[in-house]
C-alpha cells in the first residue's frame, strides 16, 4: 500500500500578506507545492490529500489542483469551523481556525492508508520525503504503540533574514526518539546566531548550535486518526473553554500528548536539505534563487 500526501493549504498567510500557496516560484510559474508534489511522487506516494477551505477552493482547483488531478490521484477535504464532532458547537465570536491538529483530523475518513503530513507553503527538499516513506513502508506498531515519524531539520538551515520565526525545538533521546517539543515562537539570527526572546527582543538566549527542529514533516499510521479525534474533543472540553476565541489544537502538542500518554513514540529522522518558505513577502526573492539553482543543476526539471 503506498502512503498518502496529506497537505495543509487551508491558511491564508498573513504576515506574507495573501494567498502565499498560490504565489509562482518556479521558471515557469511553478508554485511550491508543485514541487513538494513531484518529489512525494518520485518518492513513492501514491495520493495526494489537500486539506483546503471552501473559499479558496475555485482559485485553488484553477491554479493548482485540476492539473495535479489530471495526472495523480487527488482527493479535498475541507477544514471550517463547524466541522466538529458531534455534540459540539462553534464558541460564539470564534472566527480562528482550530489549528494543525484539527486540519488533520479533516482527513478522517478520507485517509485510509499510512501517511505523511506537510504545510503548503513550504520547500521540504526530496530527502524528507525519501525517509519518511521509507519509514511508512516499514513502521508496525511496537509495544503496544503506534510508530510515527518526522523529518527533523538542522535549526540554521530553516531560518530567514528577514525577520522571527517560529520552531519547535526537538529534544532526541540515544535512541533516536523525540522526548521533548518546545515551541519558540519568535527565533532570529542576532550577530550571526540564532537566538530566541520571550520578551519581544528584550532579551535573547543562544540555541543550541545544529540543533533538530520540526518544520510540520510528519509520518503516521492511519490510525493515529482515531486517536486525534479523541485528543480534539479533550481540548475542546478543556483549552478551548478557558480560551474559546483564540485557542488552538496544534498536531506537535496533540503527538507530544499521545506520547506522554503511552499511546505512540516518535522517531526523528535528521535530513541534509535546506528548508525554504514564505513567511515574510522579501523571502519571495530567496526561494526563487533556490527554485533557479535547483533547476540549473538538474535537481528538477524546468517545465516540471
Amino acid at each position: 500500500m503506498k502512503p498518502t500526501l496529506v497537505i495543509m493549504a487551508a491558511g491564508m498567510g498573513s504576515r506574507f500578506g495573501g494567498l502565499k500557496q498560490l504565489t509562482p516560484v518556479g521558471p515557469h510559474g511553478q508554485l511550491l507545492i508543485d514541487y513538494s508534489i513531484y518529489d512525494a511522487i518520485e518518492s513513492g506516494f501514491g495520493k495526494i490529500v489537500f486539506v483546503i477551505k471552501h473559499a479558496i477552493e475555485k482559485e485553488f482547483k484553477e491554479l493548482l489542483g485540476n492539473r495535479i488531478a489530471a495526472k495523480f490521484p487527488v482527493e479535498y477535504v475541507y477544514q471550517e469551523l463547524d466541522k466538529l464532532p458531534e455534540g459540539y458547537t462553534v464558541p460564539e465570536g470564534r472566527t480562528k481556525p482550530w489549528g494543525t491538529g484539527h486540519a488533520i483530523l479533516c482527513c478522517r475518513g478520507v485517509v485510509k492508508e499510512p501517511f505523511m503530513v506537510i504545510n503548503a507553503d513550504d520547500f521540504y527538499g526530496r530527502e524528507s520525503y525519501r525517509i519518511l516513506a521509507e519509514f511508512l513502508s516499514g513502521a508496525n506498531a511496537e509495544n503496544g504503540k503506534m510508530q510515527f515519524a518526522m523529518s527533523a531539520y538542522t535549526l540554521e538551515n530553516t531560518l530567514t533574514e528577514n525577520g522571527y520565526v517560529s520552531r519547535g525545538i526537538c529534544s532526541v533521546d540515544e535512541q533516536g526518539k523525540l522526548c521533548g517539543l518546545v515551541e519558540r515562537t519568535h527565533i532570529e539570527l542576532v550577530d550571526g546566531k540564532a537566538q530566541y526572546s520571550e520578551d519581544d527582543g528584550k532579551t535573547w538566549n543562544e540555541l543550541p548550535a545544529g540543533c533538530a527542529v520540526s518544520m510540520n514533516a510528519w509520518a503516521f499510521p492511519a490510525e493515529m486518526l482515531d486517536h486525534l479525534e479523541a485528543g480534539f474533543k479533550e481540548f475542546l472540553d478543556t483549552t478551548a473553554k478557558e480560551n474559546p476565541a483564540k485557542a488552538e489544537f496544534y498536531l506537535p502538542f496533540a503527538v507530544n500528548d499521545m506520547m506522554s500518554e503511552g499511546k505512540a513514540e516518535t522517531t526523528v529522522l535528521r535530513t541534509r536539505d535546506r528548508w525554504y518558505g514564505m513567511t515574510y513577502a522579501a523571502d519571495r526573492a530567496d526561494v526563487e534563487n533556490a527554485i533557479a539553482a535547483m533547476t540549473e543543476n538538474g535537481t528538477y526539471p524546468a517545465d516540471m
